[in-house]
C-alpha cells in the first residue's frame, strides 16, 4: 500500500469508520473522490447504497449545493442509524462546482440535532465534516 492509501485509510479510521460496519452511502455519482471512496470501502467492506432497509452503523453522505435541503438530507440519514452513529457530510471545496458554505451545514447541522465535530480535507476536490448523531434513549429504531 502506497503512503497515500495508508493515509487515507487511517484518515477514514480516525474520521470513526471502522472494520466490518455497514455503512450506507448516499449522494454517490460520478463527481465523488473515489480513491477516498475505495479506501472507506476497503476499511469497512461493502457499501450499502440508498435502498438498504435496515438500521447502518455509519451514513457517507456526499452532498452538494444543487442537491436540495441539507437539513432535510441530514434529518433523513439520521433516521438510517443508531443513536450516537457516524455521520460523514463530503461536500466540494471552496470554489468547486457545489460547494456548500460552512455556515449552511454548521445550521443544517444543529437543526437536524446532530453535534459536528471537525472538518477535514479527504481529497482534491472534496471535504468531510464529521456529524455524530444525539445518544439519546428516547429514539427508538426497528
Amino acid at each position: 500500500m502506497s503512503a497515500t492509501a495508508d493515509h487515507a485509510e487511517s484518515l477514514a479510521a480516525r474520521l470513526g469508520f471502522q472494520s466490518e460496519q455497514v455503512v450506507q452511502e448516499i449522494g454517490y455519482d460520478d463527481d465523488v473522490d473515489q480513491e477516498f471512496r475505495d479506501l472507506v470501502e476497503e476499511l469497512v467492506g461493502e457499501l450499502v447504497d440508498e435502498e438498504y432497509d435496515d438500521v447502518a452503523d455509519a451514513v457517507l453522505l456526499w452532498f452538494r449545493e444543487d442537491d436540495g435541503d441539507l437539513t432535510d438530507a441530514l434529518v433523513d440519514a439520521t433516521e438510517l442509524v443508531e443513536d450516537g452513529a457516524l455521520i460523514l457530510l463530503l461536500t466540494p471545496k471552496t470554489g468547486r462546482d457545489g460547494y456548500v458554505e460552512a455556515s449552511d451545514i454548521s445550521e443544517a447541522a444543529e437543526t437536524a440535532g446532530l453535534s459536528q465535530t471537525r472538518s477535514v480535507s479527504v481529497g482534491k476536490e472534496w471535504a468531510a465534516t464529521k456529524l455524530v448523531t444525539p445518544k439519546t434513549a428516547a429514539k427508538s429504531k426497528r
